[in-house]
């Protein structure tokens, strides 16, 4: 039973990533106007990785906050940061901001998550 769970929070996180880039790319060459329901979308779909990515291992926990943590860190970096090269840079940053948008919930339920878990033991 673990393992199906655990397959299904991969391919939710697998999906949600490909979603992000697709949404991002889109936003920037697509629609140019009135991109707010992407970003809803995504958040939306931030909430259902975070509920169904952890269960109650602490391991799992440990690792997707770590994962999520740093990519969120260093994609707010880069979104920074690639905005001064150029038109590929914008493509980039809005991929970046597309995938902040989606870990961000994420992650702040899986910390909750975990949070209670650690804090029902005791």
């Amino acid at each position: 039973m673990k393992s199906r769970e655990n397959l299904l929070s991969a391919w939710a996180v697998l999906l949600g990533i490909i979603v992000a880039i697709i949404l991002g790319i889109s936003q920037k060459t697509l629609l140019k106007e009135d991109t707010i329901w992407i970003y809803a979308v995504l958040a939306v779909l931030g909430v259902i990785i975070g509920l169904a990515s952890v269960r109650d291992d602490y391991k799992d926990a440990t690792t997707f906050l770590m994962a999520t943590v740093s990519l969120v860190i260093v994609s707010y970096m880069g979104n920074t940061a690639l905005k001064t090269v150029g038109n590929v840079g914008d493509f980039i940053a809005v991929v970046l901001n597309a995938l902040l948008v989606m870990f961000i919930p994420a992650t702040i339920i899986v910390s909750i998550k975990t949070v209670f878990s650690v804090a029902s033991l005791k």
